[in-house]
């Protein structure tokens, strides 16, 4: 008889658990790179988006990225001077805490920097980050764009949608198949954490609050053993660990 294409139910209990070997891989493959790339990057990522990480990984294809744990890559790198794979490597490890990763690449620091500060796409925000911008919604006869663009380039907002700015809080109505709003209405304003519902406003508007930005916070010289910080390092306590004892890594790229 044909094989059953019925879903199974599988037990967590009965999988297996992939986070040792995964720990023990980026643990491997960031020693590899040490001696085959002249710079080691500590990156971190602000407004993370996985399709512009994509577009970086493509358009620095001479590189490698990782963004895993930090305790993982800190115990790749060495941990003390005893325990360094390559000379050195240890000093980059004040710079591993909060959300970074690690570039290595054949680019020299001017190169990176110059790549990433002309980098910075807009997008949609989420619930929780900071606006990077103003936003109000002009009164009269609301456009698809409210204002962002000349009202001659733009088109009436559809009457379909009114009901859901009023559930947001906008206070429009409709007057002859037009949506209406009395008095200006502010959305948000620059640096203000944003909720859900501002997040909403700003996508229904076609207004981009976020900025997704790679900035280097640290980069280690392979020929010179020293270590250019590009911003100040904040006091972080690391503790020493076998490698039996890492955490599990969430993400490897390469």
């Amino acid at each position: 008889m044909p094989r059953s294409k019925r879903a199974k139910v599988v037990h967590l209990s009965k999988t297996t658990k992939k986070g040792k070997d995964l720990t023990l891989r980026l643990h491997a493959s960031i020693q590899e790179c040490i001696p085959q790339y002249p710079y080691i990057y500590v990156f971190r990522v602000d407004n993370m988006r996985n399709t512009y990480l994509k577009d970086v990984r493509s358009q620095l294809a001479d590189s490698r990225l990782f963004f895993g744990k930090t305790k993982v890559m800190a115990v790749a790198l060495g941990l003390t001077p005893a325990s360094e794979p390559y000379p050195n490597t240890s000093k980059l490890v004040p710079h591993l805490h909060g959300s970074v990763g690690l570039i290595f690449s054949p680019r020299c620091p001017s190169d990176m920097l110059s790549y990433f500060a002309n980098f910075q796409p807009a997008d949609y925000a989420r619930s929780g980050t900071l606006s990077s911008r103003s936003f109000s919604i002009p009164s009269g006869t609301l456009y698809s764009r409210a204002g962002e663009i000349p009202e001659e380039e733009d088109v009436p907002l559809a009457h379909s949608i009114e009901p859901s700015l009023r559930k947001l809080g906008v206070p429009t109505k409709l007057v002859k198949g037009r949506v209406q709003l009395e008095n200006d209405f502010l959305v948000c304003k620059e640096g203000e954490v944003l909720g859900s519902g501002q997040t909403a406003l700003l996508k229904t508007f076609g207004v981009a609050a976020a900025t997704f930005k790679v900035e280097l916070v640290a980069c280690f010289n392979r020929e010179t053993g020293q270590v250019e910080a590009f911003e100040p390092v904040e006091k972080q306590q690391f503790i020493t660990m076998d490698l039996d004892e890492t955490p599990d890594l969430v993400h490897v790229g390469g």
